[in-house]
């Protein structure tokens, strides 16, 4: 059985829970596509901007090793 490894602990109405990385990274997850639909949807940014400054983060940030002594 896969062993469950704490991401961080919550307290609510008193009571301890553990939230556990997959729980963690599905709530940002959720919390994420709801804040990128709502934008969306009020017309604040569009999906071919956001689609596009995507590829741009992913390029800054997933540059080859050779690419970063540029």
């Amino acid at each position: 059985m896969t062993e469950r490894k704490v991401a961080l602990k919550m307290i609510i109405d008193g009571k301890e829970r553990d939230v556990t990385f997959e729980e963690l990274a599905l709530s940002n997850n959720l919390a994420q596509e709801a804040l990128v639909r709502l934008l969306i949807d009020k017309k604040l940014i569009d999906a071919k901007g956001l689609l596009e400054m995507m590829e741009k983060v992913k390029q800054e940030r997933y540059r080859q090793p050779d690419e970063m002594q540029k």
